[in-house]
């Protein structure tokens, strides 16, 4: 997001440098990916505060509506659910760039996130644990991964038929609207699959169901993939 504003930055690895995760701490801040400039900090992925923090006049992209975000979240699950089962077995321990999280992790990370935003509406609360959830050890290789997606993406579909977007979520990093939380889960989900496509890619196998350009139109996500 800054690279593309043209603005200079440091970027710090907070699990490298554990002082750097204490200073966010001290800011009120939990958690990565988070902007700092002098004792002034936005947390998360907020384009239109970030802008602001780092002065740059920020456009507000058209908002996309709540049927387009859903069906792009299920495609989003469908391709990940099929890259997950493309995975060699012994690659599915490997870490990811940047991360002390496994390429199984991450798969189960991306579903997990998804199924947050139907319990995070439902019950008005969204913890921060959630996020952090490890993958259960009967959850062992991409095809239990894939099956777990797939009763995600059920409950999902079940559950889109008859929620509610109205209400506020208190979130781990704050108040947000359903809509907003419904946004940022896409956004979320989008840039981990980016992520898992081109680590299987980096295996020499291509995504047997790859998503195309038109499923990231409009969605704020970073130049950079880690």
């Amino acid at each position: 997001m800054l690279s593309s504003w043209g603005v200079c930055f440091e970027a710090i690895d907070v699990e490298a440098e554990p002082a750097a995760m204490d200073l966010l701490r001290s800011l009120g801040v939990p958690r990565v990916p988070a902007v700092v400039v002098g004792d002034q900090v936005v947390h998360g992925w907020n384009p239109r505060k970030v802008a602001a923090l780092v002065g740059i006049d920020y456009i507000e992209p058209a908002h996309l509506s709540t049927d387009e975000l859903r069906q792009r979240l299920d495609r989003m699950l469908a391709a990940a659910q099929a890259a997950i089962r493309q995975f060699p077995a012994e690659r599915l321990q490997e870490k990811t760039p940047g991360r002390n999280r496994t390429v199984r992790q991450l798969g189960y990370h991306i579903f997990r996130l998804a199924l947050a935003l139907r319990d995070g509406i439902e019950g008005g609360e969204y913890p921060e644990a959630w996020i952090d959830e490890q993958a259960p050890p009967e959850i062992v290789d991409g095809e239990d991964i894939a099956r777990y997606g797939q009763r995600v993406r059920a409950c999902l579909q079940k559950w889109f038929g008859q929620a509610r977007w109205t209400g506020e979520v208190h979130t781990y990093y704050g108040p947000q609207t359903a809509y907003e939380l419904l946004e940022r889960t896409v956004w979320h989900v989008a840039q981990h699959v980016r992520q898992l496509s081109v680590l299987l890619e980096q295996t020499g196998i291509p995504p047997s169901l790859p998503l195309s350009e038109a499923d990231w139109q409009g969605l704020p996500l970073p130049q950079e993939i880690w």
